[in-house]
């Protein structure tokens, strides 16, 4: 832009064009931003006489559609929802707005972000960027595939239970679940209130950072961000990416969660595992010391800390009693009105999520106990990291590959549960690709609120394992 070479309004009209043109192979967009050429047009004006706005200007960004957006419905990919414009954006909105960002594009999702497929009555199925016939993981699907393709700059998406980390991982991208209290909440549908949060989902590690550097911040109407006050340095995210290193980094392998969980899905837990063998010893070859293996928790107290089942009701009540116009007050009549996606659905129904009282849970002695468990959880990964003195913990996201459609992605075999529990931070990385060209991505793990020094790992082993190549599909447009 500086050399007169681009512009927001060129840049906005090339996405638009990748949209029509390929978006109908992968079905990761719902709906298209009818004002983004507009702005585009008025930060170029801009430009001309103030410069740069800020560090997105004129980066065209895809949402994922639970963001609100007051100049776009937020749906939550339920029909039940289309049509519904927020009166005001979500925090996080606001803030990508105001580095000069251009909301392009809303993506599709597993529908009210509950499940790990991508799938929504609104919007469809999703297609995997790299093999159309298998899922994108859930539930920011959308957002990760439309970047894995070059339908937007970058993306955002948000991380109940993996949704930032397993669809960039199957996408070949980066993914990053900030640590609870980074990044606001506010204005994004919710489905847990103790799990949720905002992530940044890119190709590359620095642009991923320069997204977080974006998105984090205090918002007074989203009191946990008081615990991230001061815990951003000075500098950023993405300063120094380029000269860090693995020289000096302690890293340990978290080998109870490689392989299958299932025995059925062992010979395609193999698959992945092969792939990250042969990046831990990259690693290990470019300076990095693998301390390998290391007990982390007791899968079964990992488990027995989920809660969002118990939450899921009480917090989408909340949002859709507080928005203006929603056409429903409560999860119930959501799923009643008979619009939501089958499959999303029976998962719904089959969690129990339905049978919770919500005005009941602060008197719920098993939730308590839960909420108590994850306070221990946290207390023990955190000893585990310094008594070991670890920069990172390593295992993969999802011990499988991506499955053919119309499966559905085995959740028992996603790894998301540590971060999810913990509210530690964790980036997904591009670790390579299985024999037959599918992605692998390798999740790392870190203390509270120290994004930076596990972007600077990430940012290594991105350029000495090289795990990223674009999908052949969706090349250059003429």
């Amino acid at each position: 832009m500086t050399e007169g070479r681009a512009t927001a309004e060129a840049l906005v009209e090339a996405y638009l064009s990748r949209i029509d043109e390929y978006d109908d192979d992968l079905n990761a967009i719902l709906t298209v931003n009818d004002d983004a050429v507009a702005r585009a047009r008025r930060l170029d004006t801009r430009f001309e006489t103030e410069g740069f706005v800020g560090p997105l200007h004129g980066v065209p960004i895809v949402l994922k559609d639970n963001h609100d957006t007051h100049d776009m419905p937020t749906t939550a990919g339920s029909t039940a929802l289309a049509g519904s414009t927020p009166s005001r954006d979500a925090a996080v909105v606001e803030q990508l707005r105001d580095a000069g960002g251009i909301v392009l594009a809303k993506a599709n999702l597993q529908e009210l972000s509950f499940g790990i497929d991508t799938i929504s009555s609104l919007g469809g199925e999703t297609r995997n960027a790299y093999d159309l016939g298998r899922r994108p993981s859930g539930s920011s699907g959308g957002t990760a595939a439309a970047i894995a393709a070059n339908l937007g700059a970058v993306g955002t998406g948000s991380d109940t239970c993996s949704s930032v980390r397993s669809p960039p991982a199957f996408n070949a991208l980066v993914g990053v679940r900030p640590t609870r209290g980074l990044v606001s909440r506010r204005g994004i549908v919710p489905l847990s209130e103790t799990q949720d949060t905002a992530g940044p989902i890119a190709r590359t590690v620095e642009d991923a950072a320069r997204l977080l550097e974006a998105m984090a911040g205090y918002d007074p109407e989203d009191p946990v961000t008081a615990r991230g006050v001061g815990r951003v340095p000075s500098e950023g995210y993405a300063a120094g990416l380029g000269e860090s290193s693995l020289n000096g980094a302690r890293i340990g392998v978290a080998r109870q969660f490689f392989g299958a969980h299932n025995d059925a899905h062992a010979a395609d837990a193999e698959r992945v595992t092969a792939v990250l063998e042969d990046a831990i010893e990259t690693m290990s070859a470019a300076g990095a010391t693998i301390v390998d293996p290391v007990d982390v928790v007791d899968p079964d107290r990992l488990e027995s800390a989920r809660v969002v089942a118990h939450e899921f009701a009480r917090d989408l009540g909340r949002y859709l009693s507080e928005r203006d116009a929603a056409p429903y007050s409560a999860l119930a009549g959501v799923v009643a009105s008979g619009e939501i996606a089958p499959a999303v659905e029976s998962r719904i129904e089959a969690s129990g999520a339905l049978d919770i009282d919500p005005d009941s849970l602060e008197d719920d002695a098993e939730y308590l106990a839960r909420l108590r468990r994850r306070e221990e959880l946290r207390d023990d990964t955190l000893a585990r990291l310094v008594s070991d003195n670890l920069d990172a913990l390593l295992y993969p996201p999802s011990t499988v590959p991506p499955v053919e459609i119309p499966d559905h992605q085995p959740f028992v075999e996603m790894n998301c549960e540590l971060a999810a529990h913990t509210g530690l931070p964790a980036v997904v990385v591009p670790a390579g690709f299985t024999d037959d060209g599918l992605p692998v991505g390798v999740e790392l793990l870190g203390r509270a609120f120290e994004e930076r020094r596990l972007l600077e790992i990430a940012s290594a082993v991105e350029r000495t394992v090289g795990g990223r190549r674009p999908p052949e599909r969706f090349g250059s447009l003429e």
